[in-house]
């Protein structure tokens, strides 16, 4: 291999793996946003329960 075709796969890969952390950095917001849902859903049962 060359130096470009050496530089082409480093710029791919890293291309790559910036598309996978913003992928994990979606999935962990969700994740927090509904574990606020539920929580927020779990305290207005506590509180309005008889």
């Amino acid at each position: 291999m060359t130096g470009a075709d050496d530089s082409g796969a480093e710029q791919r890969r890293l291309a790559l793996e910036k598309k996978r952390e913003r992928i994990v950095w979606y999935y962990l917001g969700y994740f927090l946003f509904g574990i606020h849902i539920v929580a927020f859903v779990m305290i207005y049962a506590v509180t309005h329960a008889k």
